[in-house]
């Protein structure tokens, strides 16, 4: 299993110590990842690449090492590579046309060849002879240097040949660790777990910071989507979750200010809040999935308004991105579904809302206000470790679902975990019967099920599967338990 990896091109710009300082980092991020699958994993660097190397044994690591590799900021593209010593341009031709015969059926093709070192031969020479070799085999649709359908990608450096296959697009990006931190101001929904994953793929050491205005159980499905995108994007290095009771503050909101304000007020409150969590993790900026014109307190002239309670910068990386674009970015990196079984916790609704707020009217309106109020919120906050993140929950409820090691007779076994998860390694229960409801899906799916029936909630670490577990029990689903393999 070997695995050669670009970098973002971005990263290769830069100058000579910096580059060197960024793909060490990279390297670092890597190998964080990858030893846990297998500790005989090394990755190597040099000037343009990295390079991933797997033991011969274990070729089932490879779509989870690729799954990694596709979710590390700073790569720009990797491949699976087949790696041999070169002996003659006949036996790379043989290589080639044993393991491409299938990849290429009835489809056009070219053959590209980048070589290093001295040689008594030219790339062209090697293209040609590989090329014809490839056609020979007659299950293609021909040659078409142009336009090709697969490319056939093979590196010469020195005296090893390198085949390049399943090539991928990664994130771009910088490696996580090489630029500063940011404080997300996530509420669950498809704006801001985009802007955080964006900040995420830059580089950013991105914190999370919740207001939470819905209860327990919003609280909880924003910590789920966040810990998603940690898991699944920044999960080398250890950031914050932060919550925030702001229910206190909506109520004074809706007391105290103008109808035609309070949209204004209360992303005034939620900055100023903010800023002062980010003071204490000393953090730089400030990160919301705003979009400009998207909705009345997000014209350009309330996000100066907006902007003044806080004398740190705001990061808006959806500024100018139109919904359709933030919800096909939702879908690619699985937070969608998420966002759609969000509920909405708005806190305040206008009828008549201001979308050119003014200074002297908006500090009247917040004379009105209870400041202490906002200084209580901030300072009941929770600060949690995103790798702790839902444990302290779990401690809470009250254990009433029973916890099984092994399926149970006649129960059916629900797999909440996410769809991504299930796809790299679906649950084997034995003649158990296994459906899969994802846990950000289980709420509303939990009134159609068999009222009858006995259901077992499953999920990796036991934690949601827990969690949604009793909660549902608290709601009166008593047929409910817990299927914890060696629990």
């Amino acid at each position: 299993m070997h695995f050669i990896i670009k970098l973002f091109p971005e990263i290769t710009i830069k100058s000579n110590p910096v580059r060197k300082r960024l793909t060490r980092q990279l390297r670092d991020n890597l190998r964080r990842l990858l030893v846990p699958l297998d500790p005989r994993i090394s990755v190597v660097r040099d000037w343009e690449k990295l390079e991933v190397e797997g033991p011969e044994d274990r070729e089932d690591l490879a779509p989870a090492v690729a799954e990694v590799l596709a979710s590390t900021p700073g790569i720009a593209k990797f491949a699976r590579v087949d790696v041999f010593p070169l002996t003659t341009l006949e036996e790379i031709c043989d290589h080639v046309m044993a393991g491409w015969g299938e990849r290429i059926r009835d489809k056009t093709f070219c053959v590209r060849v980048k070589r290093t070192g001295a040689h008594d031969f030219k790339s062209m020479d090697v293209e040609r002879l590989v090329g014809a070799g490839l056609l020979s085999l007659g299950t293609s649709a021909g040659v078409n240097l142009r336009h090709p359908q697969v490319v056939v990608h093979i590196e010469i450096r020195g005296d090893q040949v390198f085949v390049l296959h399943d090539s991928r697009q990664g994130l771009g990006g910088f490696p996580l660790g090489t630029q500063d931190a940011v404080l997300s101001l996530i509420s669950g929904g498809f704006d801001s777990t985009v802007a955080s994953y964006l900040t995420m793929k830059r580089g950013l050491l991105t914190h999370f910071c919740f207001f939470n205005l819905g209860g327990r159980a919003h609280e909880l499905g924003v910590k789920e989507v966040a810990e998603f995108l940690w898991r699944k994007f920044g999960a080398t290095h250890r950031v914050r979750f932060i919550t925030v009771p702001f229910e206190e503050v909506v109520s004074e909101i809706l007391t105290k200010v103008d109808n035609s304000h309070m949209g204004v007020v209360l992303k005034r409150m939620m900055i100023r809040a903010a800023n002062q969590v980010a003071a204490t993790l000393e953090v730089g900026a400030l990160v919301t999935g705003e979009s400009v014109a998207q909705v009345s307190s997000q014209t350009l002239a309330n996000l100066c308004i907006i902007d003044e309670v806080s004398d740190r910068l705001t990061l808006r990386p959806l500024a100018v991105m139109d919904k359709g674009n933030i919800i096909d970015i939702a879908r690619a990196i699985g937070t969608e579904q998420f966002a759609a079984n969000m509920p909405e916790y708005c806190g305040v609704i206008s009828v008549k809302p201001k979308t050119r707020a003014k200074r002297e009217r908006i500090a009247r309106e917040e004379a009105y206000f209870d400041m202490a109020v906002l200084e209580r919120a901030v300072a009941a906050r929770r600060v949690e470790n995103i790798d702790e993140l839902l444990r302290a929950d779990l401690e809470a409820v009250q254990a009433g679902v029973p916890i099984y090691a092994t399926p149970q007779p006649g129960a059916v076994i629900i797999d909440v975990r996410h769809p991504d998860e299930i796809a790299r390694q679906a649950l084997q229960a034995g003649s158990a019967t296994v459906m899969a409801i994802p846990f950000y899906s289980l709420d509303k799916a939990a009134a159609t099920l068999d009222g009858e029936q006995h259901y077992l909630l499953y999920c990796d670490r036991g934690v949601m599967s827990r969690l949604h577990a009793e909660l549902l029990y608290e709601k009166g689903y008593t047929n409910i338990g817990v299927y914890r393999p060696g629990g």
